[in-house]
Protein backbone atom coordinates (compact mmCIF):
# COMPACT_ATOMS: atom_id res chain seq x y z
CA UNK A 1 0.00 0.00 0.00
CA UNK A 2 1.34 3.34 -0.97
CA UNK A 3 1.55 6.08 2.38
CA UNK A 4 -0.57 8.66 2.17
CA UNK A 5 1.14 12.24 1.28
CA UNK A 6 1.89 14.17 4.07
CA UNK A 7 3.39 17.46 2.46
CA UNK A 8 3.54 16.85 -1.21
CA UNK A 9 -0.01 17.93 -1.55
CA UNK A 10 -0.14 20.38 1.25
CA UNK A 11 1.94 23.25 0.74
CA UNK A 12 1.01 25.03 4.32
CA UNK A 13 2.12 21.57 5.87
CA UNK A 14 5.42 21.53 3.93
CA UNK A 15 6.49 25.58 4.60
CA UNK A 16 5.18 25.05 8.57
CA UNK A 17 8.21 22.17 8.47
CA UNK A 18 10.43 25.57 8.95
CA UNK A 19 10.23 28.63 11.32
CA UNK A 20 12.37 31.44 11.84
CA UNK A 21 14.52 29.97 14.48
CA UNK A 22 13.92 26.68 14.49
CA UNK A 23 12.95 23.52 12.28
CA UNK A 24 10.61 20.13 13.00
CA UNK A 25 12.62 17.10 12.56
CA UNK A 26 11.06 15.74 9.52
CA UNK A 27 13.31 17.84 7.32
CA UNK A 28 15.80 15.94 8.19
CA UNK A 29 14.06 12.44 8.32
CA UNK A 30 11.35 11.98 6.00
CA UNK A 31 11.66 9.97 3.07
CA UNK A 32 8.92 12.15 1.55
CA UNK A 33 10.32 15.93 2.42
CA UNK A 34 13.59 14.18 0.56
CA UNK A 35 12.10 13.02 -2.46
CA UNK A 36 10.46 17.16 -2.85
CA UNK A 37 14.08 18.10 -2.00
CA UNK A 38 15.43 16.28 -5.06
CA UNK A 39 11.96 17.50 -6.97
CA UNK A 40 12.21 21.07 -6.11
CA UNK A 41 15.21 22.51 -4.21
CA UNK A 42 17.88 20.59 -5.92
CA UNK A 43 16.36 20.62 -9.67
CA UNK A 44 15.35 24.47 -9.41
CA UNK A 45 19.15 25.99 -8.04
CA UNK A 46 22.64 25.59 -9.37
CA UNK A 47 23.99 22.48 -8.41
CA UNK A 48 27.96 21.90 -8.83
CA UNK A 49 28.35 19.80 -11.49
CA UNK A 50 32.40 19.40 -12.01
CA UNK A 51 35.63 21.84 -12.69
CA UNK A 52 36.48 21.81 -16.23
CA UNK A 53 40.08 20.26 -15.61
CA UNK A 54 38.65 16.98 -14.84
CA UNK A 55 37.92 16.98 -18.45
CA UNK A 56 40.46 18.94 -20.77
CA UNK A 57 40.61 17.06 -24.10
CA UNK A 58 37.34 16.11 -26.44
CA UNK A 59 35.55 12.86 -25.13
CA UNK A 60 36.65 13.30 -21.99
CA UNK A 61 34.08 12.92 -19.36
CA UNK A 62 33.03 12.29 -15.53
CA UNK A 63 29.51 11.03 -14.21
CA UNK A 64 27.44 11.96 -11.19
CA UNK A 65 24.21 12.47 -10.29
CA UNK A 66 22.24 15.88 -9.58
CA UNK A 67 18.74 15.70 -7.63
CA UNK A 68 19.13 11.96 -7.69
CA UNK A 69 18.85 11.56 -11.85
CA UNK A 70 22.57 10.30 -13.22
CA UNK A 71 24.51 12.89 -15.67
CA UNK A 72 27.42 12.88 -17.90
CA UNK A 73 29.48 16.29 -18.28
CA UNK A 74 31.00 15.84 -21.17
CA UNK A 75 34.07 17.70 -23.24
CA UNK A 76 33.10 18.28 -27.13
CA UNK A 77 35.32 19.34 -30.19
CA UNK A 78 34.72 22.54 -30.21
CA UNK A 79 35.66 22.97 -26.59
CA UNK A 80 32.62 23.61 -24.88
CA UNK A 81 31.17 21.51 -21.97
CA UNK A 82 27.66 19.71 -21.40
CA UNK A 83 25.78 18.22 -19.56
CA UNK A 84 23.70 15.21 -20.42
CA UNK A 85 21.25 13.46 -19.06
CA UNK A 86 22.75 9.55 -18.89
CA UNK A 87 19.63 7.94 -19.99
CA UNK A 88 19.22 6.07 -23.14
CA UNK A 89 16.33 7.18 -25.22
CA UNK A 90 15.28 3.59 -25.91
CA UNK A 91 15.21 1.62 -23.00
CA UNK A 92 16.45 4.09 -20.85
CA UNK A 93 19.84 2.35 -19.66
CA UNK A 94 22.44 4.57 -18.50
CA UNK A 95 24.20 4.85 -21.29
CA UNK A 96 27.87 5.46 -18.92
CA UNK A 97 28.88 3.44 -16.18
CA UNK A 98 32.60 5.03 -15.80
CA UNK A 99 33.05 7.37 -13.10
CA UNK A 100 35.20 9.10 -15.56
CA UNK A 101 37.24 8.59 -19.08
CA UNK A 102 37.47 9.42 -22.67
CA UNK A 103 34.67 8.57 -25.02
CA UNK A 104 35.99 8.93 -28.08
CA UNK A 105 33.74 10.48 -30.43
CA UNK A 106 30.47 8.66 -29.09
CA UNK A 107 28.71 6.98 -26.31
CA UNK A 108 27.42 3.93 -27.38
CA UNK A 109 24.45 2.48 -24.68
CA UNK A 110 25.56 -0.89 -23.90
CA UNK A 111 22.63 -2.72 -23.54
CA UNK A 112 21.02 -2.45 -27.41
CA UNK A 113 24.12 -0.52 -28.88
CA UNK A 114 22.23 2.68 -29.90
CA UNK A 115 25.07 5.37 -30.15
CA UNK A 116 25.25 8.82 -29.86
CA UNK A 117 27.56 11.60 -30.48
CA UNK A 118 29.39 13.46 -27.10
CA UNK A 119 27.09 16.54 -27.85
CA UNK A 120 23.88 13.57 -27.39
CA UNK A 121 22.72 13.60 -30.84
CA UNK A 122 21.69 9.77 -32.04
CA UNK A 123 24.07 8.24 -35.00
CA UNK A 124 22.62 4.79 -34.73
CA UNK A 125 20.16 2.00 -34.23
CA UNK A 126 21.12 -1.47 -34.75
CA UNK A 127 18.30 -2.87 -37.58
CA UNK A 128 16.80 0.40 -38.05
CA UNK A 129 14.40 -0.95 -40.22
CA UNK A 130 12.82 -2.78 -37.29
CA UNK A 131 10.73 0.41 -36.86
CA UNK A 132 10.13 0.99 -40.28
CA UNK A 133 6.32 1.69 -40.25
CA UNK A 134 6.60 2.80 -36.51
CA UNK A 135 5.60 5.62 -34.46
CA UNK A 136 9.26 5.54 -33.60
CA UNK A 137 10.76 9.13 -34.82
CA UNK A 138 13.92 9.23 -34.42
CA UNK A 139 14.71 13.10 -34.41
CA UNK A 140 13.11 13.27 -31.32
CA UNK A 141 15.68 10.22 -29.65
CA UNK A 142 18.68 11.53 -28.09
CA UNK A 143 20.12 12.20 -24.87
CA UNK A 144 18.67 15.05 -23.16
CA UNK A 145 20.74 17.93 -22.60
CA UNK A 146 20.73 19.60 -19.26
CA UNK A 147 20.51 23.39 -20.88
CA UNK A 148 21.23 25.51 -18.28
CA UNK A 149 24.84 25.13 -17.78
CA UNK A 150 27.58 27.71 -16.43
CA UNK A 151 30.92 27.83 -15.87
CA UNK A 152 32.72 30.30 -13.67
CA UNK A 153 36.63 30.42 -13.32
CA UNK A 154 36.50 26.54 -14.17
CA UNK A 155 33.53 25.72 -11.52
CA UNK A 156 30.87 24.08 -13.69
CA UNK A 157 27.31 24.33 -12.40
CA UNK A 158 23.55 23.26 -13.65
CA UNK A 159 20.09 23.92 -13.11
CA UNK A 160 18.12 20.96 -14.07
CA UNK A 161 14.70 22.95 -14.45
CA UNK A 162 14.07 24.83 -17.41
CA UNK A 163 12.88 27.85 -15.42
CA UNK A 164 14.01 29.31 -12.53
CA UNK A 165 16.72 32.01 -11.09
CA UNK A 166 19.63 32.90 -13.33
CA UNK A 167 23.20 31.77 -12.51
CA UNK A 168 24.33 35.26 -11.17
CA UNK A 169 21.17 35.75 -9.17
CA UNK A 170 21.17 33.00 -7.62
CA UNK A 171 24.93 33.32 -6.31
CA UNK A 172 25.68 37.16 -5.85
CA UNK A 173 28.62 37.92 -4.11
CA UNK A 174 29.16 35.05 -2.82
CA UNK A 175 30.61 34.27 -6.34
CA UNK A 176 33.92 35.81 -4.35
CA UNK A 177 34.89 33.35 -2.49
CA UNK A 178 35.74 31.09 -5.52
CA UNK A 179 37.36 33.93 -7.19
CA UNK A 180 39.98 34.03 -4.72
CA UNK A 181 39.87 30.59 -4.11
CA UNK A 182 41.24 31.26 -8.60
CA UNK A 183 43.18 34.01 -7.84
CA UNK A 184 45.54 31.94 -5.76
CA UNK A 185 47.43 30.51 -8.68
CA UNK A 186 49.74 33.01 -10.05
CA UNK A 187 48.24 32.28 -12.79
CA UNK A 188 44.92 32.52 -12.19
CA UNK A 189 43.41 29.10 -13.03
CA UNK A 190 43.11 25.60 -11.22
CA UNK A 191 43.72 21.93 -11.80
CA UNK A 192 41.71 19.76 -10.27
CA UNK A 193 44.20 16.63 -9.08
CA UNK A 194 44.60 14.19 -6.67
CA UNK A 195 41.37 11.87 -7.52
CA UNK A 196 38.97 11.94 -5.64
CA UNK A 197 37.98 11.18 -1.82
CA UNK A 198 34.70 9.74 -1.52
CA UNK A 199 33.26 9.05 2.19
CA UNK A 200 29.61 7.75 2.92
CA UNK A 201 27.57 9.82 5.62
CA UNK A 202 24.76 7.66 7.74
CA UNK A 203 22.77 11.29 7.58
CA UNK A 204 20.75 13.97 5.86
CA UNK A 205 22.91 15.72 3.64
CA UNK A 206 21.84 19.07 5.56
CA UNK A 207 23.43 17.99 8.72
CA UNK A 208 27.07 17.74 6.82
CA UNK A 209 25.99 21.57 5.26
CA UNK A 210 24.96 22.82 8.79
CA UNK A 211 27.99 22.06 10.41
CA UNK A 212 30.23 23.86 7.96
CA UNK A 213 30.25 26.77 9.25
CA UNK A 214 28.86 25.85 13.40
CA UNK A 215 31.31 27.17 14.79
CA UNK A 216 30.27 25.97 18.61
CA UNK A 217 31.17 22.59 17.92
CA UNK A 218 34.70 21.96 17.07
CA UNK A 219 36.42 22.64 20.52
CA UNK A 220 33.83 19.77 22.29
CA UNK A 221 33.74 16.97 18.76
CA UNK A 222 37.43 17.77 18.18
CA UNK A 223 39.30 17.40 21.42
CA UNK A 224 39.68 13.77 21.16
CA UNK A 225 41.66 14.29 17.51
CA UNK A 226 42.61 18.50 17.27
CA UNK A 227 43.07 18.47 21.14
CA UNK A 228 45.47 15.72 21.46
CA UNK A 229 47.62 17.45 18.57
CA UNK A 230 47.73 20.75 20.45
CA UNK A 231 48.69 19.41 23.65
CA UNK A 232 51.13 17.53 21.82
CA UNK A 233 52.31 20.79 20.61
CA UNK A 234 52.26 22.44 24.31
CA UNK A 235 55.66 23.80 25.53
CA UNK A 236 57.85 23.88 22.29
CA UNK A 237 59.57 26.67 21.55
CA UNK A 238 57.39 29.91 19.65
CA UNK A 239 60.21 29.20 16.78
CA UNK A 240 60.16 25.66 16.32
CA UNK A 241 58.86 24.69 12.72
CA UNK A 242 55.49 22.94 13.46
CA UNK A 243 54.79 19.71 11.78
CA UNK A 244 52.35 19.72 9.19
CA UNK A 245 50.11 17.67 11.07
CA UNK A 246 50.19 19.96 14.04
CA UNK A 247 49.55 22.74 11.91
CA UNK A 248 46.69 21.55 10.12
CA UNK A 249 44.96 20.02 12.61
CA UNK A 250 45.71 22.06 16.08
CA UNK A 251 43.53 25.00 14.96
CA UNK A 252 39.79 22.86 15.18
CA UNK A 253 40.63 22.92 18.84
CA UNK A 254 40.55 26.85 19.64
CA UNK A 255 38.35 28.17 22.15
CA UNK A 256 34.97 29.89 21.56
CA UNK A 257 36.16 33.42 21.19
CA UNK A 258 38.20 32.53 18.79
CA UNK A 259 35.28 31.06 16.59
CA UNK A 260 33.43 33.79 17.94
CA UNK A 261 35.82 36.38 16.57
CA UNK A 262 36.26 34.98 13.32
CA UNK A 263 32.60 35.66 12.23
CA UNK A 264 30.89 34.63 9.78
CA UNK A 265 28.75 36.39 6.41
CA UNK A 266 25.67 34.94 4.92
CA UNK A 267 23.58 36.20 1.08
CA UNK A 268 20.79 35.21 -0.40
CA UNK A 269 19.72 31.78 -1.25
CA UNK A 270 21.55 29.94 1.21
CA UNK A 271 25.15 30.79 0.38
CA UNK A 272 27.69 31.94 3.53
CA UNK A 273 31.00 31.83 4.70
CA UNK A 274 32.90 31.76 8.30
CA UNK A 275 36.09 33.58 8.53
CA UNK A 276 35.47 37.26 8.13
CA UNK A 277 38.37 38.12 10.15
CA UNK A 278 40.54 35.43 10.31
CA UNK A 279 40.67 31.72 10.19
CA UNK A 280 42.23 28.38 11.57
CA UNK A 281 44.21 28.48 8.19
CA UNK A 282 45.40 32.23 9.23
CA UNK A 283 48.36 31.10 10.90
CA UNK A 284 49.67 28.64 8.06
CA UNK A 285 53.57 28.91 7.85
CA UNK A 286 54.67 31.15 4.97
CA UNK A 287 56.20 30.00 1.40
CA UNK A 288 58.43 32.88 0.41
CA UNK A 289 59.05 31.45 -2.98
CA UNK A 290 55.26 31.22 -3.71
CA UNK A 291 54.64 34.62 -2.17
CA UNK A 292 57.13 36.22 -4.22
CA UNK A 293 55.42 34.52 -7.66
CA UNK A 294 52.29 36.04 -6.30
CA UNK A 295 53.59 39.80 -6.20
CA UNK A 296 55.40 39.01 -9.56
CA UNK A 297 51.90 38.39 -10.79
CA UNK A 298 49.40 40.57 -8.96
CA UNK A 299 52.03 43.08 -7.73
CA UNK A 300 52.23 43.56 -3.83
CA UNK A 301 49.09 44.84 -2.79
CA UNK A 302 46.58 42.96 -5.03
CA UNK A 303 48.80 39.61 -3.82
CA UNK A 304 48.57 40.96 0.14
CA UNK A 305 45.15 40.95 -0.82
CA UNK A 306 44.60 37.77 -2.24
CA UNK A 307 46.54 35.57 0.34
CA UNK A 308 45.14 37.74 3.24
CA UNK A 309 41.52 36.20 2.78
CA UNK A 310 41.49 32.84 4.93
CA UNK A 311 37.92 32.23 5.06
CA UNK A 312 37.01 29.04 6.28
CA UNK A 313 34.16 27.49 4.91
CA UNK A 314 32.17 28.91 2.28
CA UNK A 315 29.23 27.20 1.21
CA UNK A 316 27.76 27.06 -1.90
CA UNK A 317 24.07 25.97 -1.12
CA UNK A 318 23.20 23.43 -1.46
CA UNK A 319 25.49 21.46 -3.26
CA UNK A 320 29.45 22.73 -3.16
CA UNK A 321 31.43 23.57 -0.26
CA UNK A 322 34.95 25.33 -0.28
CA UNK A 323 38.08 26.13 1.51
CA UNK A 324 40.43 28.19 -0.67
CA UNK A 325 42.86 29.09 1.52
CA UNK A 326 43.60 25.66 1.74
CA UNK A 327 42.20 24.51 -2.20
CA UNK A 328 39.72 22.40 -0.94
CA UNK A 329 36.65 21.60 -2.08
CA UNK A 330 34.05 18.92 -0.60
CA UNK A 331 30.94 18.23 -2.84
CA UNK A 332 27.47 16.50 -1.07
CA UNK A 333 25.68 13.93 -3.24
CA UNK A 334 22.42 13.13 -1.35
CA UNK A 335 21.07 9.40 -1.69
CA UNK A 336 18.50 9.22 0.57
CA UNK A 337 16.75 11.23 3.61
CA UNK A 338 19.60 9.12 6.23
CA UNK A 339 22.76 8.58 3.20
CA UNK A 340 24.64 11.43 1.75
CA UNK A 341 27.96 10.71 -0.41
CA UNK A 342 30.91 13.46 0.68
CA UNK A 343 33.40 13.89 -2.24
CA UNK A 344 36.38 15.66 -1.48
CA UNK A 345 38.86 17.47 -3.80
CA UNK A 346 42.08 18.87 -4.27
CA UNK A 347 43.27 21.71 -6.84
CA UNK A 348 46.58 22.88 -7.82
CA UNK A 349 47.48 26.32 -8.26
CA UNK A 350 49.06 26.76 -11.42
CA UNK A 351 51.84 28.75 -11.64
CA UNK A 352 52.65 28.08 -7.86
CA UNK A 353 55.51 25.38 -6.37
CA UNK A 354 54.56 21.92 -5.42
CA UNK A 355 54.80 22.30 -1.75
CA UNK A 356 51.27 24.35 -2.02
CA UNK A 357 49.78 21.26 -3.62
CA UNK A 358 51.69 19.15 -1.14
CA UNK A 359 49.87 21.10 2.05
CA UNK A 360 46.52 20.68 0.02
CA UNK A 361 47.34 17.16 -0.23
CA UNK A 362 47.90 16.53 3.30
CA UNK A 363 44.88 18.84 4.53
CA UNK A 364 42.43 16.43 2.21
CA UNK A 365 43.70 12.96 3.92
CA UNK A 366 44.28 14.44 7.46
CA UNK A 367 40.43 16.29 7.67
CA UNK A 368 38.41 15.23 5.08
CA UNK A 369 39.48 11.67 4.16
CA UNK A 370 38.00 7.93 5.37
CA UNK A 371 40.92 7.76 7.36
CA UNK A 372 41.09 10.89 8.42
CA UNK A 373 41.32 11.48 12.78
CA UNK A 374 39.09 14.94 12.61
CA UNK A 375 36.47 13.50 10.05
CA UNK A 376 35.19 10.83 11.97
CA UNK A 377 34.65 13.36 15.05
CA UNK A 378 31.63 14.72 12.67
CA UNK A 379 31.03 11.33 11.33
CA UNK A 380 29.94 9.95 15.08
CA UNK A 381 28.05 13.07 15.60
CA UNK A 382 26.48 13.54 12.58
CA UNK A 383 25.29 9.58 13.22
CA UNK A 384 23.94 10.31 16.40
CA UNK A 385 21.78 13.39 15.63
CA UNK A 386 20.29 11.21 12.46
CA UNK A 387 19.42 8.26 14.99
CA UNK A 388 18.68 10.68 17.91
CA UNK A 389 16.07 12.91 16.07
CA UNK A 390 13.95 9.73 15.68
CA UNK A 391 13.38 9.66 19.94
CA UNK A 392 10.09 10.62 20.80
CA UNK A 393 9.60 14.26 23.48
CA UNK A 394 10.95 17.17 21.19
CA UNK A 395 9.78 17.64 17.70
CA UNK A 396 12.16 20.67 16.87
CA UNK A 397 15.44 21.43 16.36
CA UNK A 398 17.01 24.66 17.80
CA UNK A 399 18.57 27.76 15.46
CA UNK A 400 18.31 30.19 18.06
CA UNK A 401 21.59 31.44 19.09
CA UNK A 402 22.07 34.93 18.32
CA UNK A 403 19.25 35.05 16.81
CA UNK A 404 17.32 38.56 15.74
CA UNK A 405 13.83 38.91 13.86
CA UNK A 406 15.58 41.77 11.47
CA UNK A 407 17.93 39.53 9.80
CA UNK A 408 14.75 38.15 8.27
CA UNK A 409 14.49 40.44 5.53
CA UNK A 410 18.39 41.07 4.73
CA UNK A 411 20.16 39.86 1.86
CA UNK A 412 23.20 39.72 3.18
CA UNK A 413 24.63 39.77 6.47
CA UNK A 414 27.69 39.85 8.75
CA UNK A 415 27.31 38.34 12.39
CA UNK A 416 29.67 36.63 15.33
CA UNK A 417 30.93 33.59 14.17
CA UNK A 418 28.94 31.29 16.98
CA UNK A 419 25.67 32.90 15.65
CA UNK A 420 22.95 30.51 14.19
CA UNK A 421 22.65 32.14 11.31
CA UNK A 422 24.26 30.24 8.59
CA UNK A 423 21.88 27.57 9.28
CA UNK A 424 18.84 29.86 9.62
CA UNK A 425 19.52 31.28 6.42
CA UNK A 426 20.02 28.18 4.52
CA UNK A 427 16.79 27.30 5.71
CA UNK A 428 15.51 30.68 4.31
CA UNK A 429 16.13 29.32 0.63
CA UNK A 430 15.13 25.94 1.39
CA UNK A 431 11.40 27.10 2.08
CA UNK A 432 12.16 29.58 -0.80
CA UNK A 433 12.64 26.74 -3.34
CA UNK A 434 10.32 24.01 -1.87
CA UNK A 435 7.56 25.97 -2.43
CA UNK A 436 5.01 24.61 -4.44
CA UNK A 437 5.05 26.45 -8.53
Amino acid sequence: MTPMAKYRDDAAALGRLVEADRVHRDVYTDPEVFQLEMERLWSRTWIYVGHASQVPNAGDFVTLAIAAKPVIMVRQTDGTIRVLMNRCAHKGTKVVSDLAGNAGKTFRCPYHAWTYRTDGTLINIPLKEGYDGTALKRDNLRLAPVRNVETYRGFVFARLSEEGIGFRDYFGDSLSSIDNLADRSPEGELELTGGCLRFLHNCNWKLFVENLNDTMHPMIVHASSAGIAKKLWEGQPADRPKPVAIEQIAPFASDYKFFDDMGVRVYAHGHGFSGVNFSIHSSYSSVPEYEAAMKRAYGDERARKILGTVRHNTVYYPSLTIKGAIQSIRVARPLAADKTLLESYTFRLKGAPDVLLERTVTYNRLINSPMSVVGHDDLHCYRAIQEGLAAHGNEWVNLQRNFDPAETGATELTANGTSDISMRNQFRAWREFMAAQ
